[in-house]
């Protein structure tokens, strides 16, 4: 009789010990929340030694979710490698996704909410985050046993990290199933459906989003800040990551992030799409950090030793100094090249545009947008060539974004004989 009343005890108690500890998604950030930009890579030393550390160093103990991938086995183990070659004891844990009739098992298994509670790291994978956030929250909104013990080792100063998908619960609201950064700047997002509830392990203030600057996500983010009320933004570019201890954010890996800072900003509510005016945007590579108390970022101790850039000193000398026109602002890696031109060159603002060509458009009526980036009275940069790469933080450049209309066609054929396009056709 003892033998088969112990397992539901256990279970009993688990769930006490975990409710405990149970905060509501919202809550004060207390551990460390180190949200991955997705495509990391296995020889990533900086950051998967780096999470390990964090952890506790040699022999730290972490479970692994891939609740969120198409092929949980395989990317768990790849995650469960990585970490143990850096040093942990990792394990994948096996937390299916809830079940059509409501129901998600694992959640409430007694066995995994021991392993979670012994652990001082857990890390969700890529694929997508709404199975994470569906599995791991009830269908009444109350959190899961597994959620109440992740959130318990959280406020025991553990580490809750993720890529990708598993970067994108980190918020308190999170992208679910967005469409296209173009459609998303058109028609705004759906609550419920293209935007969502998140974990919300980096606390209430920051909105973190992933693939950042390779995928010119800056497009969907402002968005969604705007209409969620965020002032604050973290986007994490890939093979790269965050780490986020209450109001101190580190940037680290080998990309780094993009920060927007929305406290100053405005928009015309009557203008009828998507505008902002004064969005303060910074480029932040690894070894940066912010106070998110302060909105101040202080650039890495080695990157101090190379070139300031400030386009205001006396003397200044640009390197750059051809002028520029972005034909598709949102396109991989532009915006990162933009905003080094800007603080480097000559120009005091660098234009570019978001759209589709109008016969693409007609629904719409070939609404397009105007990214216009330019430098304000605390612009500044710094530079170094680092292992043959050039190394930039770019801060507080300012950003306008507004709706246009596109010409309809776009452009037309030179005609034959016709110089510089003056003539008639």
């Amino acid at each position: 009789m003892h033998q088969q009343r112990a397992p539901a005890l256990l279970t009993f108690l688990l769930c006490l010990l975990c409710l405990a500890f149970a905060r509501p998604a919202t809550a004060a950030a207390t551990g460390i929340a180190v949200p991955i930009g997705g495509a990391l890579k296995p020889d990533n030393h900086a950051v998967w030694s780096r999470l390990v550390e964090l952890a506790g160093g040699r022999g730290a103990r972490y479970v692994v979710l891939a609740t969120a991938s198409e092929d949980p086995a395989k990317s768990a183990a790849t995650i469960v490698s990585a970490l143990n070659a850096h040093g942990a004891r990792a394990e994948a844990l096996v937390v299916p996704v809830r079940a059509q009739d409501g129901t998600a098992p694992a959640t409430n298994d007694p066995i995994l909410l021991a392993k979670v509670a012994a652990s001082r790291g857990v890390y969700f994978s890529g694929g997508a985050q709404a199975r994470i956030v569906d599995t791991l929250i009830e269908t009444d909104g109350s959190p899961t046993p597994m959620l109440a013990a992740i959130r318990s080792l959280f406020a025991r100063g553990g580490v809750v990290a993720g890529s990708s998908a598993g970067a994108a619960v980190m918020s308190s609201t999170m992208f679910r199933d967005p469409p296209d950064n173009l459609t998303i700047l058109q028609e705004g997002l759906k609550a419920g459906h293209d935007m969502g509830r998140g974990l919300g392990f980096v606390g209430d203030r920051l909105f973190v989003d992933q693939h950042f600057i390779r995928r010119g996500r800056l497009g969907r983010m402002l968005p969604l800040m705007q209409q969620a009320g965020y002032r604050l933004g973290l986007g994490v570019e890939e093979n790269s990551a965050a780490v986020v201890r209450g109001n101190e954010v580190e940037i680290i890996g080998a990309r780094g992030a993009l920060f927007a800072d929305l406290s100053d900003a405005a928009h015309d509510a009557a203008a009828g799409a998507f505008n902002i005016r004064a969005a303060r945007i910074s480029l932040l590579e690894t070894g940066d950090r912010i106070d998110l108390a302060t909105r101040r970022i202080t650039p890495a101790g080695w990157k101090l030793a190379g070139k300031k850039l400030d386009p205001h000193a006396p003397g200044y000398q640009p390197y750059f100094t051809s002028d520029r026109f972005y034909a598709d602002v949102l396109g991989e890696g532009e915006i990162a090249g933009l905003m080094t031109h800007l603080i480097d060159g000559r120009q005091q603002a660098l234009r570019g545009l978001a759209f589709r060509p109008p016969a693409a458009e007609r629904a719409i009526g070939g609404l397009a947008f105007e990214f216009r980036f330019y430098k304000g009275p605390d612009s500044v940069g710094y530079f170094l060539s680092r292992r043959g790469e050039d190394a930039y933080t770019v801060l507080n450049i300012l950003l306008d974004v507004k709706p246009v209309q596109l010409a309809d066609p776009l452009y037309r054929e030179l005609a034959p004989g016709t110089k510089g396009g003056t003539g008639a056709n």
